[in-house]
């Protein structure tokens, strides 16, 4: 598409033009977006492959990923970085933490046992894959494993990023479910943004099984409102979309 196209798009999220052609430059320079023709002939940029592959990754996540379910087992993280390359022991954490991980002891790291595929395709991706055994198996003791799962997570702290995304977005998702007809621009906009602030949950958030959260844990509370933002919102703002793009 061409940059005019995504300085009106992003306009509509009150993202001004120089940001976004600088944005723009950013991506490029990564190798997220490559120069191209749009079907009509202009100058524009489309994705890369490796832009392609991380957004069909993020989906999966976003969209698609149920909670993990007793009797799954755990995912195993064992790494060992050389002093001389701790810049990558850095990333490779922060790609952990971002994976859903949590800290089991140093240099261990446990998640639920469905970040498999994920966890391994990134890391490879990453050019981290040399620098980590993955295992896994189950929790055998010697406390329980809801005890456990309290100490490798910071649950007060999912828990609030969970009500964070709720007392912003339930009274968004009230609004529409009352307003009718639906205007284009506004879907995009609200469910954009809805999308930007729940995009982060589900990376955080392992997906633990229900039994091993605090009662009243608000995590699918939160799904739903997203669910219905995106049942609700998410054809009208292609519409939106593809009206610019014409």
């Amino acid at each position: 598409m061409p940059v005019s196209a995504l300085i009106r798009l992003l306009g509509a999220l009150g993202v001004d033009a120089p940001s976004v052609r600088s944005a723009v430059s950013r991506l490029k320079r990564r190798g997220l977006l490559v120069p191209g023709r749009t079907s009509g002939g202009a100058a524009g940029y489309g994705l890369s492959d490796a832009a392609r592959q991380l957004l069909d990754d993020g989906d999966r996540r976003i969209y698609g990923r149920a909670p993990a379910r007793p009797g799954h087992g755990w995912l195993l993280a064992v790494f060992s970085v050389p002093e001389q390359e701790r810049h990558k022991r850095h990333l490779l954490r922060s790609r952990l933490a971002r994976l859903g991980f949590g800290t089991a002891a140093p240099g261990v790291w446990i998640a639920p046992a469905h970040v498999h595929e994920e966890t391994r395709h990134t890391l490879e991706r990453l050019g981290l894959a040399a620098y980590v055994d993955l295992f896994r198996g189950n929790h055998l003791g010697f406390e329980p494993t809801a005890e456990a799962v309290a100490r490798w997570w910071d649950l007060e702290s999912l828990a609030c990023q969970h009500r964070a995304f709720l007392a912003a977005y339930e009274p968004v998702l009230r609004r529409w479910s009352r307003r009718r007809p639906v205007r284009v621009e506004e879907a995009y906009r609200d469910y954009v943004l809805a999308l930007d602030s729940w995009r982060r949950l589900p990376y955080a958030d392992p997906g633990l099984p229900s039994g091993l959260l605090p009662e009243g844990w608000p995590g699918g509370r939160a799904q739903r409102v997203f669910a219905g933002l995106h049942s609700r919102l998410r054809d009208a703002g292609e519409r939106f979309v593809a009206g610019v793009l014409a």
